[in-house]
């Protein structure tokens, strides 16, 4: 059996194996819904205090890394947390598993989008989910700020990035890195300011030890080596040329398939501060420059993405399917093959490079763990994620609620739904399958009632 430890002191979880990982790894895929701080605070309740596989200090390391690094901060968390336990292997299966369900029910929904249209059943699920991701948001910044601000100088700094994005449209790259400037020389005037506490952080939090807990040695495939470090980079080129050598002997340079593979690592490769930060380039490139597919269709493909599990960057799942679809990539009589071949080509470049990252890279920072020198500017950057967090609820907060902008109507219905999703969430600790079930369902309702009750 695979497993993290091989002594257990009073009250450690048990051992957990790849198998054990495998499964839970593939609930979270399904059940990964509200964004970036929505999937960060579902591991953090199942990881740091339900399961206990490592500690919270652990975890706001491994989450600082992956901020600062191109891609879905969420996917890349979970890949560095699946290698930090069971190896590289283990990093794949979290990290593959956290991206394919998206996939498969991507794939699914886009072609009922292109097929059927606007299918109110669908429709209704939507409508009801929405508020509920909103309120998840928001409860992921409570959440994740009454234990990274430990101090009023981390409270400014959150509240400088939160004003820095919300009133004055800074990027976030730029908010990441003057946040890692203050903690980096902060920590030279004011040590105290960005030290973490002592002791176990899950028995401070009353979680109890964890498998990896604050003192936790590295395990042996987590130390640095420039032997692994080049071999990592070589498999994760290898497999990036291979794949592109393979699109370009078959479709040609200039195919619908291989433009996409080329446009999507790039693409990839600026994902600084999440799929929001990116998608006008993506918009650029898929609806002006190739024409894919339409302003609008973006537009709806960008609400699919934001009510399905995974990352919210696989909207290009969506790109790519209905660009496939339209080009028609494998015959007229094959546009469901061909728009979910697309889909999976186009998913396949925009997570390869985040996967090198952690494999590569995991090593570089389980080094730093307990340096204040490298995790001061790391404790700053949360602080800031921390303001980012509560400006992305109020994003979702705006659209949901006024749909159509401040001028038009305010949607009471999503209201009432944020709000009971937001009270379930703070008084009740409701889950958060349950508690996206209940708001569906009560989506579904509110728009089909009226077209049932006859007139």
């Amino acid at each position: 059996m695979n497993t993290v430890l091989p002594l257990r002191p009073a009250g450690l979880p048990a051992p957990v194996s790849l198998a054990q990982a495998f499964w839970f790894w593939l609930r979270l895929g399904f059940v990964s819904f509200g964004g970036p701080a929505g999937q960060i605070a579902i591991m953090h309740t199942e990881l740091v205090e339900r399961r206990r596989w490592i500690s919270e200090r652990r975890f706001l390391h491994a989450l600082n890394y992956c901020m600062l690094l191109p891609g879905p901060e969420a996917q890349q968390l979970a890949t560095y947390i699946g290698w930090l336990m069971h190896r590289s292997r283990g990093g794949i299966v979290a990290g593959a598993l956290f991206v394919l369900p998206s996939l498969l029910i991507l794939i699914a929904l886009s072609w009922i989008y292109l097929v059927y249209g606007n299918v109110p059943v669908v429709a209704g699920i939507f409508f009801g989910i929405k508020p509920a991701v909103t309120a998840l948001v928001l409860h992921a910044a409570h959440r994740i700020g009454t234990r990274a601000l430990k101090n009023g100088w981390l409270w400014g700094i959150s509240g400088a990035a939160f004003v820095a994005i919300f009133a004055l449209n800074v990027p976030f790259p730029l908010i990441v890195l003057v946040a890692a400037l203050i903690g980096h020389f902060g920590a030279r005037v004011a040590p105290q300011v960005f030290a973490p506490g002592g002791g176990h952080a899950g028995s401070q939090q009353g979680y109890g030890p964890a498998i990896i807990d604050d003192d936790t040695p590295t395990p042996a495939h987590a130390r640095f080596s420039r032997g692994r470090l080049v071999r990592l980079l070589a498999v994760g080129l290898g497999l990036w040329a291979g794949a592109m050598g393979w699109l370009v002997v078959v479709y040609g340079w200039q195919g619908t398939l291989t433009q996409m593979g080329w446009f999507f690592t790039k693409a990839a490769m600026l994902t600084f501060g999440g799929a929001y930060a990116v998608l006008p380039y993506v918009y650029q490139g898929a609806v002006e420059q190739h024409q894919w597919l339409t302003a609008p269709q973006m537009i709806d493909g960008l609400a699919l993405g934001e009510t399905t599990p995974g990352p919210l960057i696989m909207v290009v799942a969506f790109v790519g399917f209905v660009g496939g679809w339209v080009r028609q990539v494998a015959g007229p009589d094959a546009l469901f093959l061909g728009a979910a071949l697309a889909a999976t080509v186009v998913t396949f470049f925009t997570f390869l490079p985040s996967f090198v990252f952690i494999l590569a890279g995991g090593p570089l920072v389980e080094a730093t763990h307990g340096k204040l020198g490298f995790t001061a500017p790391l404790t700053a950057i949360t602080a800031a994620v921390v303001g980012v967090i509560l400006n992305l609820a109020l994003f979702f907060a705006y659209h949901v609620l006024w749909p159509t902008g401040f001028g038009g109507g305010f949607d009471i219905a999503s209201a009432l739904i944020a709000l009971a999703a937001a009270i379930a969430l703070f008084r009740f600790k409701v889950g958060v399958m349950p508690l996206l079930a209940a708001c569906g369902l009560t989506g579904l309702a509110i728009t089909l009632l009226p077209r049932l009750i006859p007139h």
